[in-house]
């Protein structure tokens, strides 16, 4: 399960994440990164912590195979916090495909859509 301090909650921080981030797509979802460090905090602030949200539609499949995706996706990101910046917020988007996808398929998409944003890949 995703730690609470790391998950987005707020409809604001998603529309941050999604409108202000970069993003990258693969076959089974897309990666939206927006990368809260360019603002620094003031000496003696704790560092705030890398925060990810999920959407899994209607589209993805029935109540169980959302539930699924989602979970696969969270253990997924809870992995993978350690590689993005303190403050980043993240949203992972579910398409269509990602009901069918198995664990490795979605690691393999979420790890290239990552490894594009953070490398300075283009849109």
């Amino acid at each position: 399960m995703l730690p609470s301090e790391n998950r987005l909650r707020r409809r604001e921080e998603f529309a941050t994440a999604v409108r202000r981030g970069r993003r990258a797509g693969r076959p089974s979802l897309v990666v939206h990164l927006y990368n809260g460090s360019r603002n620094p905090h003031a000496p003696g602030e704790s560092v705030p912590p890398v925060r990810a949200g999920f959407v899994v539609s209607k589209a993805v499949g029935g109540a169980v195979v959302r539930t699924a995706v989602k979970r696969k996706l969270r253990h997924l990101v809870r992995e993978r916090l350690a590689e993005l910046s303190p403050g980043s917020l993240v949203v992972v988007r579910a398409l269509p495909g990602a009901g069918d996808a198995d664990h490795a398929q979605l690691a393999q998409d979420l790890d290239a859509a990552l490894q594009r944003l953070l490398g300075g890949g283009t849109r």
